[in-house]
């Protein structure tokens, strides 16, 4: 974290040099982005509730508050989040069904950020072996050096394992149902190609301009090239979110996978923090926006004991 704040500190010494109008260009594609993934998410929600009718601006405002929270909550918070808000507008949809929603709504993600990381590995800018060195190493041996410790966590984590068992095998039909329909739009490919596939491919386009521009925004050099090379410290940065919005995290895999292109270390870093800020002001604003007009609250912690207890907000 040390070193994220030394980087903030080196992105205010920049701030004179930005160039704002391509800052704007910059956060006007993100947020672009932003509604056709909304849309795509929305077309697979419509597929497992056919008989419901969920308005865009619905699936909007739930979409960009979670976006919100994942931006100053890690481990992907605001996930729940949004199935909150939409089991809100639609009260007979459950999390058990509305959580496949989210998977889909990640497939293609998934896809083209793994292709982008494997021809980053494939041009040698991401070393297989120092790629493996930088994974954090387990530390087995604790478990030796605290027995009993080890022990009674072991008991407890079978006792909730077998708890958890008999609750499962007991609401696996229902549960299973209800998983099924979350996946219903996977079986109309004609519906899943033009609802979700195409307008989250666009999505991607306005993702890597978004990337360019920033680039330019901040005097790095701006190709598309560097715009590919950025989106792979983004993805790799959302395996490990240990951090809200990847803080720290990309800094460093920025300045690794920019290494011997020219480009010094200060400015790298004014780059990755600059739009790591701006990025979560605006999901952040846009997000606090959604939820005060849907929730009518600004409290993540009621949100969440909302979602969990099935309750909706006063």
């Amino acid at each position: 974290m040390g070193h994220f704040l030394h980087a903030v500190a080196v992105f205010f010494h920049h701030l004179a040099a930005v160039k704002w109008e391509f800052l704007g260009l910059a956060l006007a594609c993100h947020v672009v982005k932003l509604l056709f993934r909304a849309g795509a998410w929305r077309a697979i929600i419509r597929a497992a509730y056919p008989g419901r009718r969920l308005k865009y601006r619905t699936a909007l405002g739930a979409y960009v508050a979670g976006v919100g929270v994942n931006s100053i909550v890690p481990a992907r918070g605001g996930d729940v989040v949004k199935m909150y808000l939409v089991k809100h507008r639609l009260p007979d949809a459950t999390y058990a069904a509305l959580a496949p929603t989210l998977v889909v709504e990640t497939m293609l993600d998934f896809v083209i950020a793994g292709a982008l990381i494997v021809w980053a590995l494939a041009i040698g800018v991401l070393p297989t072996h120092e790629l493996y060195s930088r994974l954090p190493d387990v530390d087995w041996k604790v478990l030796l050096r605290h027995e009993r410790a080890s022990e009674i966590t072991l008991a407890v984590a079978l006792v909730v394992a077998a708890l958890g068992f008999i609750w499962a095998r007991r609401r696996y039909r229902a549960f299973r149902v209800h998983v099924r329909q979350g996946f219903a739009i996977l079986r109309n490919r004609r519906r899943f190609f033009f609802g979700v596939i195409l307008p989250q491919a666009i999505s991607w386009v306005f993702r890597i301009a978004s990337l360019f521009f920033f680039l330019k925004a901040f005097g790095v050099t701006a190709n598309i090239h560097n715009a590919l090379l950025a989106q792979v410290v983004d993805s790799l940065a959302t395996l490990f979110p240990a951090t809200p919005g990847g803080a720290g995290t990309k800094q460093g895999l920025t300045e690794f996978l920019f290494r011997g292109r020219g480009v010094s270390h200060t400015l790298l870093l004014a780059f990755s923090v600059g739009m790591n800020i701006a990025i979560v002001v605006v999901n952040l604003v846009m997000g606090l926006i959604a939820i005060a007009l849907m929730a009518r609250t600004l409290s993540f912690k009621q949100l969440r004991t909302s979602a969990n207890a099935g309750e909706q907000p006063a």
